[in-house]
C-alpha cells in the first residue's frame, strides 16, 4: 500500500464487544487515526471493509464462524486490499504464523500499550511490517507449519537478482527502507521500486511474507 494520506481508516474486528470499545476508545481521535467500523467475526469484517473502505483491519484470530485468518486470506486476495495487523493472546500461537502467511502485515498482543498500538497502525499504512523482534524470530523457528520447503524457496529467491537479494535480506533483518537505503547506498526510492519489484517476482502481497520467504531459503 502505498503512504496514506489523510486520516488512517480503521475498522476493528473482535467478538469480545469490550475489546472491540476499548481499541475504539484507544484508537479514535489518535494522531492521524479515524475508527470507521467495528465487526465481531470474520464474516461480517469483509462486509464492514466493504462498506467502510479502511486502511487498516485490526483482526482477531479467534472468533466464532469465520476466523481472523480466513477472513484475512479472503480480504488479502482482493485489489488494494486494506492492510491487517492480526491481535492476539498468545504470541506463540501457530495461527498467527497462518495469518502472516496469508497476508497479514503483523500482529499485536491484545495487552500491547496504546502508543504502540497506534505506532503499529501508522506504520503498516506506511507499507511496513509491524512485529516484534523478539516475538519474530520465535515465530520464524516456528514456521514448519504450511512452510515451503528449502528447496522450493531457494527456487523462488532464485528469480531476483543479487541487489535484489540484498534487500530480501534486508527486509528479513527488520530493517525500514531508510534503513535498507543507507545500508545499501541507495535512494528510498530505489528501495521502494526493488520492494514492488520482488513482490511481484515471488508472487507475495507484503514485507511479512519476503521475510518468511527469506526464512524458508535459509537466507537469514
Amino acid at each position: 500500500m502505498a503512504d496514506v494520506t489523510g486520516p488512517i481508516r480503521v475498522v476493528i474486528v473482535d467478538d469480545d464487544p469490550l475489546v472491540r470499545g476499548m481499541l475504539t476508545l484507544m484508537l479514535d481521535g489518535a494522531d492521524g487515526i479515524v475508527v470507521v467500523g467495528e465487526a465481531a467475526d470474520g464474516a461480517t469484517a469483509i462486509t464492514a471493509v466493504d462498506r467502510h473502505l479502511p486502511d487498516v483491519v485490526l483482526m482477531d484470530i479467534r472468533m466464532p464462524g469465520v476466523n481472523g485468518i480466513t477472513a484475512t486470506e479472503r480480504l488479502r486476495r482482493r485489489h488494494r486490499p486494506p492492510e491487517i495487523i492480526v491481535l492476539t493472546t498468545f504470541d506463540t500461537d501457530e495461527h498467527v504464523v497462518r495469518a502472516l502467511r496469508a497476508g497479514a502485515s503483523g500482529f499485536l498482543l491484545k495487552d500491547t500499550p496504546p502508543e504502540q498500538i497506534s505506532q503499529a497502525v501508522r506504520s503498516v499504512a506506511a507499507g511496513n511490517p509491524m512485529l516484534s523482534p523478539g516475538v519474530t524470530r520465535r515465530l520464524m523457528q516456528r514456521v514448519a507449519s504450511g512452510a515451503e520447503s528449502y528447496e522450493q524457496a531457494h527456487e523462488r529467491l532464485a528469480l531476483l537478482t543479487p541487489r535484489e537479494r540484498d534487500v530480501v535480506l534486508a527486509i528479513a533483518q527488520g530493517r525500514s527502507n531508510a534503513e535498507i537505503a543507507s545500508e545499501l547506498l541507495m535512494s528510498v526510492t530505489t528501495v521502494k521500486a526493488h520492494v514492488s519489484h520482488i513482490l511481484t517476482k515471488l508472487d507475495l502481497d507484503n514485507r511479512t511474507q519476503i521475510a518468511l520467504l527469506a526464512h524458508d531459503g535459509r537466507l537469514l
